[in-house]
């Protein structure tokens, strides 16, 4: 991902956050997980630093939503690869991958609201930088 893009998703999901009454941490990373472009708007509490960033990382390495991750219980290819690079991945919802027409090309993580507004914050950054989240 190119940092324009990256930071055109800042500004997509920022225009969200702007509608909802929490204060967001907002991650993009590269298809690796490793961050590009990063913000913590004003109150965003300071474990969404690392929540966020977490989410993007498992959106990133899996291809998926990082919430998908989290349903039907543990999995051990997941946990495996989470337990080998340190718990850097987070399986939570508001995590969500970048396609840039059939490549991935990242990952976006939010953390600061609900799961739900997390995840809207996420794709409405991403929809706005005219990208998506699946092939």
């Amino acid at each position: 991902m190119e940092l324009n893009q990256a930071q055109k998703i800042i500004e997509g999901a920022q225009n969200k956050s702007n509608e909802l009454s929490a204060n967001f941490c907002i991650s993009v990373v590269d298809p690796r997980g490793d961050l590009i472009v990063f913000i913590r708007e004003d109150g965003a509490p300071w474990r969404s630093v690392f929540i966020s960033q977490g989410k993007a990382a498992a959106s990133a390495a899996f291809m998926q939503p990082s919430g998908k991750l989290a349903e039907g219980g543990p999995n051990p290819i997941h946990q495996g690869l989470m337990s080998m690079l340190g718990g850097r991945m987070i399986p939570g919802q508001g995590g969500l991958p970048v396609y840039d027409r059939e490549t991935i090309i990242g990952a976006v993580g939010v953390s600061g609201g609900t799961p739900q507004e997390d995840e809207e914050v996420a794709a409405a950054g991403i929809s706005y930088a005219g990208l998506s989240i699946s092939i």
